[in-house]
Order: C-alpha cells, then structure tokens, then sequence
C-alpha cells in the first residue's frame, strides 16, 4: 500500500506480509515509512491463519482510512 503523491508531503509505503512459522503459527510483518528510504518493521504472533488474516485486514483498512492505496496483491489477478 502506498499513499497518493502530493506536491506537498513524500509517498509513504505500508508492506503487510503474513509469514508461517515453523511451530504452526503465524505472524502478520507490517513494514512501513517514506518511499526510498529505510521503513520500520514490527511482527505480531498469532496462532492460527486465521487470526492473522483477521489482522491483516484491519491494518489494510486502518490505513485505507487514512489514504493508503493498495498497489500490489500478490495472488490476486486483475480483471
């Protein structure tokens, strides 16, 4: 996800990732900041794909509200 350039502020990034791990859990990898330069990165536990997903959406439309745009889906095909 990315934000909508503007004359006036730099193009910010969101980058949601959901990882397995090798016990059966999963962790949701937000990466986030100014487009070109470094971001920062937080992991979050959870049990189940499930949960994570769960998660997942809600910081997609977290940022949704706050002018992200998805620009990239891996495993989804325009039509």
């Amino acid at each position: 996800m990315q934000t909508l350039p503007t004359a006036d502020a730099p193009l910010r990034f969101c980058h949601l990732l959901l990882q397995q791990d090798l016990l059966g859990g999963w962790t949701l990898v937000r990466e986030s900041g100014r487009q070109g330069g470094s971001g920062r990165v937080r992991r979050e536990h959870f049990e189940t794909r499930d949960q994570a997903e769960a998660a997942l959406i809600v910081a997609r439309d977290q940022h949704g509200r706050r002018g992200y745009r998805v620009v990239f889906a891996e495993g989804v095909t325009a039509h």
